[in-house]
């Protein structure tokens, strides 16, 4: 079993890719927290509280804490690849409380491949490989309350902002405006603001109409423009001084919202109109 820890704290993310096989013995394990796995590839048996169930891609497995599991690969020979997010009491609590979630919401099971599940799994993957704008803290609540609605059979009690939470929104976007060249993280974010994290994104997102991490990253690439600019200065120097961590995710995320790469809006800001107008072409033909 190979253990990756990808966000510590009251939401923890952790990817598993486990090589096991038919002739690999199960081994009992114990849920320590709420937790919702993603199978993202292979197959797996999964059983716990008397009951089995075979979980396969696109599958979640539920755990409530103190519940006794095991593990088998009885029906796969290459193992498989999980997403798992691990909720702190408090904060399973407070995720279930807008879902208005009857109290067996978080027993221990294994759920089949739900398109609404999915959609959010596959997302939390791509933003764990920095490959969307949405944060991976984020989509792990996002995540575990679009569950919620699921085995709740109702919505979400809808978020009406107050003046207070309009206040603390938009003082947070200040906030994220003056840092986003920081290592800067939803909670952190939602801690200045006095608030849960998982408060902290539904407020958010209400007043403004765009995720913490969304409006972080924006106000990345707001900076990095007047940079790029500067030919004094490398595209690297250009990602790291903008907030970006590395390079790759900077030209990943530049091109993705101007439809060309950093080093081509540098041409462009030279002077090469045509960088330019084949992008306005190519807008207006699709």
């Amino acid at each position: 079993m190979h253990v990756t820890p990808l966000l510590q704290g009251p939401l923890t993310v952790v990817d598993y890719r486990c090589d096991s096989g038919p002739g690999d013995v199960a081994f009992v394990e114990l849920h320590e927290r709420h937790s919702l796995a993603y199978v993202r590839r292979g197959s797996f048996g999964y059983q716990t509280r008397g009951r089995s169930y075979e979980l396969v891609a696109g599958s979640v497995l539920i755990g409530r804490p103190g519940d006794e599991y095991r593990c088998s690969h009885d029906h796969h020979l290459c193992g498989d690849e999980c997403l798992s997010f691990h909720f702190a009491p408090a904060l399973a609590e407070e995720l279930a409380g807008p879902c208005r979630c009857p109290p067996g919401a978080w027993v221990a099971a294994g759920l089949p491949p739900l398109p609404e599940l999915m959609v959010l799994g596959e997302l939390a993957q791509a933003a764990a490989e920095g490959r969307s704008e949405l944060g991976l803290d984020e989509l792990g609540l996002l995540f575990a309350q679009r569950y919620l609605r699921l085995v709740g059979g109702r919505d979400a009690a809808p978020m009406r902002a107050q003046a207070r939470d309009r206040r603390r929104a938009i003082e947070a976007a200040l906030w994220l405006d003056a840092h986003a060249h920081e290592a800067v993280d939803l909670q952190r974010t939602a801690a200045g603001a006095g608030v849960s994290a998982f408060h902290f994104l539904r407020l958010f997102s209400a007043v403004l109409g765009v995720t913490p991490h969304q409006y972080l990253l924006r106000a990345r690439l707001r900076r990095a423009v007047p940079l790029l600019a500067d030919e004094q200065r490398s595209i690297t120097q250009v990602a790291y001084d903008s907030g970006f961590a590395d390079l790759s995710n900077f030209v990943r995320t530049f091109h993705r919202a101007a439809g060309v790469s950093p080093r081509g809006f540098r041409r462009a800001a030279r002077g090469d109109r045509k960088i330019l107008q084949e992008r306005i072409r190519a807008h207006a033909a699709s």
